[in-house]
Parts: structure tokens; sequence; C-alpha cells
């Protein structure tokens, strides 16, 4: 009887309209990749939709854009589609090369192409990176006031977060990065943005680094942040500020800490998907 009663309880989607929304909001907010299967059940739980009109929705959202399959090791998946214009943030909006997109008044549009490094804007941390930079670089900062202002990706991948650093106000950049792969297709897009005279990019380990930097970025992981803490300390400028993603939320407290150690305080957090991006002020 408690089955039963379960089931006369549970809303029934029946507008298709709400059933696309229910379908992408659960796909965007999911920890891991779903498949049809998965996606199905976890709908299931939450209301009653019938197999028909759900099959119709990923179709139409897959059709839109919104939606794309992935396949990996035999199995597929449904996953939100970055292969349009997309938001990553407040003002940053990343799409295909070639495709139009007329920005609003506060927006930056940046060109990635599809490529195999990290950071096409899909995963959280790189999202989380990009909003962070956006915080450290909101109105009441001064370091986009100044002409002489440096920013340093490290391991830049597909060269993101350079060229955000670019377009929300920073002068001048050097992006590194160990993998020939990540250079060839950050030097691609830093082209696509017509960026060639203000991003660097170099084949070089952050320990054969000394410049002094305004702003730095780091999505890594939290054993290579620890490790990279003390030099990025002694590589940020007065009054810099380092942007750091790559840490999971049961990690936060000791990254805090390290940090705090040397001379940094916190100015901004936010969490998506246990995933973890932080602002750091020297």
């Amino acid at each position: 009887m408690a089955n039963v009663s379960e089931k006369t309880t549970k809303k029934a989607l029946t507008d298709s309209r709400t059933i696309r929304q229910k379908v992408f909001e659960t796909i965007s907010e999911s920890k891991k990749k779903l498949t049809y299967g998965e996606l199905e059940k976890r709908l299931s739980q939450k209301y009653r939709v019938h197999k028909k009109p759900l099959k119709t929705a990923i179709n139409d959202l897959v059709a839109d854009r919104q939606l794309v399959y992935t396949y990996n090791l035999g199995c597929s998946f449904l996953e939100k589609s970055f292969n349009k214009p997309t938001r990553i943030s407040k003002r940053v909006v990343l799409k295909p090369p070639g495709m139009r997109y007329t920005p609003k008044s506060d927006e930056v549009v940046i060109d990635i192409a599809q490529g195999v490094s990290f950071g096409s804007g899909e995963h959280p941390t790189t999202r989380l990176t990009v909003r962070g930079i956006e915080a450290a670089l909101s109105g009441k900062n001064c370091l986009v006031k100044t002409n002489h202002t440096r920013a340093l990706d490290i391991g830049t991948g597909s060269g993101i977060l350079a060229i955000t650093a670019i377009l929300l106000g920073i002068k001048k950049a050097l992006a590194i990065d160990i993998d020939p792969c990540s250079r060839s297709e950050a030097k691609k897009n830093i082209r696509l943005n017509n960026m060639e005279d203000q991003i660097q990019i170099l084949d070089r380990n952050i320990e054969n680094i000394d410049d002094k930097f305004s702003l730095i970025t780091a999505n890594l992981r939290y054993p290579t942040l620890k490790r990279l803490c003390s030099h990025i300390s002694k590589i940020t400028g007065k009054q810099g500020m380092v942007v750091v993603s790559g840490i999971k939320t049961d990690e936060v407290t000791d990254i805090l800490n390290t940090f705090t150690q040397k001379g940094f305080s916190c100015t901004w957090k936010a969490v998506e998907k246990d995933w973890v991006g932080m602002v750091f002020v020297r």
C-alpha cells in the first residue's frame, strides 16, 4: 500500500516544456554523468512521467543543442552541451568559433575550439575558476585600474583562463603548460580571440618562474596546489590575487590553512558539484 500511496502523491509531468526543464535540470545538477536509464530512474523517483514524452523531451533538447550524447567505454551518456554559446559566469560567455552571438552590454565572449585539452567550460572547476577571476577583478578591486597588470596561468590547458583575465581587464598574461598538445590548442584559442600580443605561451614549470604577477590562476588538484603554494606566494605581487580550483569540499580547510600561513586571506569561495573555487589576496 505504501508504494501505491507514493505513486499517487508524485506530481505528474504532462506539459512538454516542464518535462524538458526537469530533464535539463537533472542532468545539469548531477554530480556524475547519466545514462538514459539513470536519468529515467531519477525522474521517476520524483515525478510520474511516461516514457514517450520523456524520450521526446530528450530528442528536442539534443536537437536544440541543449544536451549532447557522449560515449565512454561502451556506454552512452546525456550531458549538457557546450557546442553553442553558453554563459559560464555572470559576464563570460563561451562559444564555438564561427558561431554568431551578440553579447549583452556587460558580457565578454570567448571563442573556444573543441580539443582534447582541459578547459572547454564543461567541467565545474573551469567554471569556478572563471567565476573566481571575475570576482577577483570586480569593480571594487584596483588591479585592473593600472597599466602594468600581469597574470600567470599555471597549467593553461585550452588557454581559457588567461583569455578571461585579459578580457576582464588584465593587460598581459603568461600561460604555462608542459604538455605540447595543450600549448598548441591554447595558441589556437589565443589566435581565435586576437590576443597574440597580450598572451605568451611557454613550456615552463612554475618553479622556473621568478617574476611577480598581479593575478595567478591555478585550476589544479589539491596535492599539486598544496605543493606549489610556497612558490605561488613567492611570485605573487603586492596586493596580488590568486584564483584556485580543483579542490574538493573536504580539502578546503587544508588548502585554506596552507595559503593563510603564507600571508593570504580568502575573499571569495563558491561550490559546484562538490568542487570548490577560491580567491586569495595577499
